[in-house]
């Protein structure tokens, strides 16, 4: 799922993954061409910080939602999560394990990348 994510981005909006930490070598930020700010992030996290069980890895796709109500109603706590290391707000953790298919996956970056846009550009 990982590189349907990041085959969409790139097919969608023209975006290159960003690996920014060498500590982190697997984390890929998505940031708008525009305005450099993120509308994703992926990670590998352990599925026990999600609130799953087990111990292994999963990747997860951090995005951006735009509005309270709305991330909260699409938490569901088996595919969708409260966002895992980001800033308290309208973030959530999409596990990229199969459990959400690809079309709300890109739904969900679509309201993402409209969420960061410059807000000034669009009035």
């Amino acid at each position: 799922m990982r590189n349907k994510v990041l085959a969409y981005a790139k097919e969608t909006y023209g975006t290159e993954p960003e690996y920014l930490w060498e500590r982190y070598p697997d984390c890929a930020v998505l940031r708008r061409r525009d305005n450099r700010k993120w509308y994703g992030i992926i990670m590998t996290v352990k599925r026990c910080k999600l609130g799953l069980k087990g111990g292994e890895n999963a990747d997860v796709l951090n995005v951006k939602i735009g509005e309270t109500g709305l991330r909260d109603a699409l938490i569901d706590n088996r595919g969708i999560f409260r966002a895992y290391h980001m800033a308290a707000g309208t973030w959530v953790s999409i596990i990229l394990d199969g459990t959400v298919d690809m079309k709300e996956i890109s739904d969900l970056m679509d309201i993402s990348y409209l969420a960061v846009a410059d807000k000034r550009k669009t009035k």
